[in-house]
């Protein structure tokens, strides 16, 4: 078993997961000016087109997270298909589109995990049951590290539509609010509003 051959009602049988639906999860996030080279990737994607998960992921995530590094000047690593076991006796492991952690290491994954994003063509629903499994994984990676971050958030996107999730105290919040990439302003809010409070967080980690 892998993070992809998990349901949502699979996570709440086997691991006791609460799901909600928040009206608005990030009420606070102000929007964010995209810069002219992300602007201009973004439209080059659009005439190159998206045809699977691969294109989507990089021709409009992997833009949008380089933007938020920079803005951030690197302050976080991001790491890019690779695997994050969390617990495989459970089912807990298996390749992330996307990993972010609070360091500047980028030659492997790291403690803290604070943040994971899955590329998916059509199906948002089983591309957010995808991402809550993984970070219940990067929950239990994190512990196993000694790093236990309280909240970790996770997102799922068609490269058009993007939506959001937090795990706190086994608890996981879907947004019901579903942001668009032409909408860049607000997307790269949010996505800055979450850098900003996990790297407040980690700088209060012990170490």
């Amino acid at each position: 078993m892998a993070y992809s051959d998990f349901t949502l009602e699979r996570l709440k049988k086997d691991f006791g997961v609460e799901i909600r639906s928040e009206r608005v999860l990030f009420p606070a996030a102000a929007p964010v000016a995209p810069s002219p080279w992300l602007l201009e990737s973004l439209k080059r994607a659009n005439k190159v087109g998206l045809g699977n998960e691969k294109s989507r992921s990089e021709r409009i995530v992997s833009p949008v997270l380089l933007e938020l590094s920079s803005r951030n000047e690197d302050a976080f690593a991001i790491f890019s298909g690779v695997n994050l076991e969390g617990d495989a006796s459970r089912g807990l492991n298996g390749e992330c589109d996307f990993i972010m952690s609070s360091t500047r290491l980028q030659d492997m994954v790291q403690a803290p995990v604070f943040c994971i994003t899955e590329a998916k063509k059509q199906d948002l629903d089983a591309g957010t049951a995808q991402c809550s499994a993984q970070l219940l994984g990067a929950f239990q990676f994190n512990q196993r590290e000694q790093y236990p971050v309280g909240t970790l958030y996770g997102c799922c996107t068609t490269g058009v539509e993007w939506r959001f999730l937090r795990l706190q105290n086994n608890i996981l919040a879907l947004d019901d609010v579903h942001y668009l990439i032409n909408e860049p302003a607000k997307l790269l809010g949010v996505l800055q509003y979450i850098v900003d409070e996990q790297l407040a967080s980690a700088a209060a980690l012990p170490g």
